[in-house]
């Protein structure tokens, strides 16, 4: 699928692109990296049918709990998030198409000091051609994203530096001064 910057402008601001969001709980797939795998085959299979017709897509799975995580796949022209593609004007030309890719998104206040990851997971060819491959790349870049958020340390509030305040040096009151003379 190729589409150009005004084209793919308009349907981000119309939102005409499909959107899914699923839910679940650490629970429900902590157990075994198949229940992830699953996941995973959903977000490909609807992104994976997206491309077929020829349309955008934002496909979504939240993961609660303790250190709630959101993974999403996003089909778009460079690793920007549906929310900043008004940054895309900065990096292509209007009246030229362009190929769009398959993008791995992680959002969570416990991934990195941003909160926020993207990377490039697949080309629409790849996703295709070789949908197991795919499939798999997803399930091992979303456990590890999980063990990241599970591991993640926020930094420390910096310790406050001791400085010496010094008082500034108060004036006499003109009082004072006149009696002195």
């Amino acid at each position: 699928m190729k589409i150009s910057l005004t084209d793919f402008t308009t349907k981000i601001e119309k939102q005409d692109y499909i959107e899914d969001l699923e839910t679940t709980k650490y629970a429900d797939i902590s157990k075994s990296k198949t229940k992830l795998r699953e996941q995973a085959a959903k977000l490909v299979k609807e992104t994976k049918a997206a491309l077929k017709h020829n349309s955008l897509s934002h496909i979504a799975l939240e993961i609660s709990g303790q250190r709630p995580i959101t993974f999403a796949l996003e089909t778009n022209m460079i690793n920007l998030p549906y929310s900043n593609y008004k940054k895309n004007a900065n990096f292509f030309e209007e009246g030229n198409e362009y190929p769009v890719a398959v993008y791995f998104e992680t959002q969570s206040e416990y991934l990195n000091a941003s909160g926020f990851r993207i990377d490039q997971i697949a080309t629409e060819a790849e996703i295709e051609q070789n949908e197991a491959e795919v499939i798999a790349k997803l399930t091992d870049a979303m456990q590890e994203k999980i063990k990241q958020v599970r591991e993640y340390q926020k930094p420390a509030a910096s310790a406050k530096k001791k400085t010496t305040v010094k008082k500034p040096k108060t004036k006499k009151s003109q009082k004072e001064t006149k009696t002195k003379k």
